[in-house]
């Protein structure tokens, strides 16, 4: 990774934490879990705008999370790819993207991911298989993390919560996935996916236990624009 991509993201995730603690009240638990130095996966469910800045910020790590390619445009966007966020196209295997995510990890880096691919209700009722894939070919522990408080009941998936709102993030006991050599058959890929979606789906109610803070349930729909026409 490029250090002055490191030394930016150093700088800017100061202030971002400040803002998520303070502005939004965010707590951050199981902190002994994340390994101190080498490659590591987070694995996290996803129901809101912040959890990227969240997760990004907040641990204690420098992390590079990966991103859906929509995100990276105008200066947003350009601001992500400075930081060195990875730039993911969920709609095709996107070998650019996980060349980048494995160079992270054979950095001795933190690579965060999402494993159910968009904002949901949180539950982690499905999973993609990038997480596994990626520990299976780096050999990286797989940390669950859970994320609660950045969307709020009755809200659209982008929609911020009101200032003051809690936010926490829980890190998880590790999952060791296996390292395994080339080629990485379909079937196990998927058997460890289906595991760490498991373990992660678990977590996340206990997350939910532990902090008092249940999850919002499905995104509102966004409202549809209509157009009126007169004659």
């Amino acid at each position: 990774m490029p250090a002055g991509r490191e030394w930016a993201l150093r700088v800017a995730r100061v202030p971002v934490a400040w803002i998520l603690r303070f502005w939004w009240r965010a707590r951050v638990h199981g902190t002994e879990h994340v390994p101190t130095s080498g490659a590591v996966i987070l694995a996290a469910n996803h129901i809101g705008l912040l959890d990227g800045p969240v997760i990004v910020a907040l641990t204690g790590r420098l992390t590079f999370a990966m991103a859906k390619h929509e995100l990276f445009v105008g200066p947003g966007g350009r601001l992500l790819a400075h930081l060195g966020q990875i730039s993911l196209n969920r709609r095709q295997v996107d070998i650019r993207a996980i060349n980048r995510a494995v160079q992270v990890l054979r950095s001795d880096r933190v690579l965060a991911v999402f494993p159910e691919g968009v904002r949901t209700g949180g539950e982690v009722s499905y999973a993609r298989g990038g997480a596994a894939y990626l520990a299976m070919v780096s050999g990286a522990p797989v940390i669950p993390v859970a994320i609660l408080g950045t969307r709020e009941p009755g809200h659209t998936q982008s929609q911020m919560p009101r200032r003051g709102s809690p936010i926490h993030i829980v890190y998880g006991e590790p999952i060791a996935v296996p390292q395994q050599p080339w080629p990485r058959r379909k079937q196990l890929v998927a058997e460890w996916t289906e595991h760490v979606r498991t373990r992660l789906a678990d977590h996340v109610v206990a997350a939910q236990a532990l902090t008092g803070l249940p999850l919002p349930g499905p995104p509102k729909p966004k409202p549809v624009s209509s157009t009126t026409t007169t004659t």
